[in-house]
């Protein structure tokens, strides 16, 4: 049995430990079947008190979608822009062109530069339903985790970032989005262009 990418089926630890962050897509779109079957593993998450007060606004097309990933491609450059002078990453090890700092660099920059042509977009909310607090992740982010394994199991890849933040505001009006609404981050979604395979980690 294989899933709709052509791929074997990923079990439960191996899709755990190979789930990496992917930034780089084809142009291949995210039928709607693999998208249900994501957003299905996401609301299977556990929340507080189970309340299950998360939402994903997908966006994939349409002038909403276009919008929004401009939008967000626009503040993902400039955090990007910012981020590679303050961090160095074209001195040292980064001027060398295989170092896995050079890599980096390149991913990431290939990534915002084409950030609004991600095959899908989806930002998770949280209803809340008390004032903010520094544990209400906790009812959100299981989900996210979520979606991202399960778009892994079904041969696709995402990324998990906050470049939303600074055009938040922007966002919450082009998409209405409800003041007591909490945006929890930006997921990107596609068929990897590279490929999944064992992470790498400080030792246990």
């Amino acid at each position: 049995m294989s899933d709709d990418t052509g791929e074997s089926p990923v079990g439960l630890l191996d899709g755990i430990t190979t789930t990496r962050t992917i930034r780089r897509y084809t142009d291949d779109p995210v039928p709607v079947d693999a998208l249900r079957t994501m957003m299905f593993a996401a609301t299977r998450a556990p929340s507080g008190s189970n309340r299950q007060p998360f939402r994903m606004l997908v966006l994939t097309d349409g002038p909403k979608a276009t919008e929004a990933k401009r939008i967000i491609g626009e503040a993902a450059r400039d955090a990007w822009g910012a981020k590679r002078s303050r961090d160095s990453y074209d001195t040292g090890s980064g001027a060398v062109e295989d170092s896995p700092k050079a890599r980096m660099a390149r991913v990431m920059q290939g990534y915002v530069d084409e950030f609004e042509s991600v095959p899908v977009l989806v930002l998770p909310c949280l209803q809340r339903y008390r004032p903010p607090n520094s544990f209400e992740g906790a009812s959100v982010y299981p989900a996210v985790q979520n979606l991202l394994l399960a778009a892994r199991a079904l041969g696709y890849g995402g990324a998990l970032t906050g470049w939303h933040l600074a055009v938040e505001d922007e966002l919450r009006s082009l998409l209405e989005i409800p003041d007591d609404v909490f945006v929890a981050g930006t997921i990107t979604i596609g068929k990897p262009a590279g490929s999944h395979g064992p992470v790498r980690r400080r030792p246990m």
